[in-house]
């Protein structure tokens, strides 16, 4: 009998300290949701510009991709006239925003315009999650071929087949739980993605749990690079050539602790089989760059960590050719695009746009949604052209890693904007030499409305 007591005495206080041990762990994980919930809120206050319309109307949801086990909406935009073989950009917004939301801010759709590619902009429900933030931690949605992860792959198979796009160019990005999602694809789907980019994320397989996915946000995780760079190499069969990737964060970032970029590099620098040491460094303009190049000298991972920035997205709002997005909640102008620089490593973006429709600003299709309808000449609606084309052009943002990402190794010289403006109209057919222009051409009353505002030498 007295065994019988102490057994049953053992087992009531291993209960016990069982409880005490879940009470403990549920009051942690309670406190943890409750920062990160209250950095949210925070967060998502911003003073500049709010999200309306505008950018509504460039994204359409499309139905029908797939089977969806993530239970996730698909949204997308191309530009009209989109060339075969062009490439495609699928973009992963943050939690609390929407796909759209998460476009207009970041301008990537704009730069779809700009340069000639189909973007993707897969989209979490709150039926999902409250916060709208995609499940990047939990194996059930993060595993190839398993939840959120197949709905997104099926979703680019579905771009793929609609718009004819070059299998070999397929690009991801996405923004904290969203670059965190970017981490999980890199590694679920490697063979599909020629780069990817994580603004504000996490590495793969830095958590498992809620609560593990809590911790690193605050934390950080360290692991040794093979450590890393093994979670990568067990996620898929496939054994390179690896995405390229480049890699943002803000060094006073709140909500996901800097540290974790620094553990994305120690990752992808192991499955590269690169060292630890970057091959270029630079101190910029308010930021830091390090570049890693491969064998052949092409560079293959980027790093940028701006100073004093918080969690979100950099832009250069109002820089001349960096010009891209606009600010807001998690969107901040620092006088550097992220956007823009990310399209450039990519090489799918360079300096000057390659979309005959960027001479109005947006591909037509998205100008009817952007403006009302007006008369047009030669095909471009005059109040189009006259916003896009006033945009100020200052120097560009000082490079020095090389040309390989689309730099340039001196700084760019001063030049008149007014000079840029005339070739491209000429190169384009609006404009021709004064003297051969008959009185009445469409091409007269385009030159002398330009003049008129300025925006053309006399």
């Amino acid at each position: 009998m007295a065994r019988e007591v102490l057994m049953v005495g053992l087992l009531l206080d291993n209960k016990e300290i069982a409880m005490a041990g879940l009470r403990e762990t549920l009051a942690k994980l309670a406190q943890l949701r409750r920062r990160f919930d209250r950095l949210l809120k925070s967060g998502a206050r911003h003073p500049a510009t709010t999200f309306g319309s505008t950018g509504a109307g460039r994204l359409g949801q499309v139905t029908g991709f797939g089977s969806n086990p993530g239970s996730l909406r698909m949204l997308a935009y191309a530009p009209r006239n989109l060339p075969r073989a062009s490439p495609l950009v699928v973009a992963l917004h943050g939690c609390t925003q929407t796909a759209s939301a998460y476009d207009h801010h970041s301008g990537w759709s704009m730069l779809a315009d700009r340069h000639g590619f189909a973007l993707l902009c897969p989209e979490q429900q709150h039926a999902n999650n409250p916060n709208t933030c995609f499940t990047w931690f939990h194996p059930a949605d993060t595993e190839r071929n398993r939840g959120e992860a197949l709905s997104i792959r099926q979703m680019i198979e579905r771009m793929i087949q609609d718009h004819d796009i070059d299998r070999r160019r397929v690009f991801i990005v996405g923004l904290s739980a969203g670059g965190a999602m970017t981490a999980a694809m890199l590694a679920a789907y490697p063979e599909v993605f020629a780069g990817g980019s994580i603004v504000a994320g996490l590495p793969y397989g830095s958590a498992a749990t809620v609560q593990a996915a809590f911790e690193a946000m605050a934390q950080g995780s360290d692991r040794l690079p093979e450590q890393w760079g093994d979670l990568i190499r067990s996620a898929s069969p496939h054994r390179g050539p690896w995405p390229r990737l480049s890699v943002w964060h803000g060094s006073a970032d709140r909500i996901v602790n800097p540290r974790n970029a620094e553990e994305i590099l120690k990752q992808w620098t192991n499955v590269h089989g690169l060292s630890a040491e970057p091959d270029f460094e630079h101190q910029g303009r308010g930021h830091s760059q390090r570049v890693w190049r491969d064998k052949a000298g092409a560079h293959v991972i980027e790093a940028y960590v701006v100073s004093g920035m918080g969690h979100g997205v950099p832009l250069a709002v109002a820089h001349g050719a960096d010009h891209c997005g606009h600010p807001g909640a998690f969107h901040f102008d620092v006088g550097l695009s992220s956007t823009l620089q990310i399209a450039k490593f990519w090489r799918i973006a360079g300096d000057r746009p390659t979309m005959p429709d960027a001479v109005a600003g947006a591909s037509a299709s998205a100008t009817r949604l952007l403006v009302p309808e007006r008369p047009v000449v030669s095909g471009i609606p005059l109040t189009a052209a006259r916003t896009s084309l006033s945009e100020p052009i200052a120097k560009r943002f000082e490079r020095s890693a090389g040309t390989d990402a689309g730099y340039s190794d001196a700084k760019s010289a001063p030049f008149d904007a007014r000079d840029v403006i005339t070739a491209t109209l000429q190169k384009v057919g609006l404009l021709v030499p004064p003297a051969s222009t008959p009185t009445g051409d469409p091409r007269s009353i385009i030159s002398s409305t330009l003049r008129s505002v300025g925006l053309l030498k006399e």
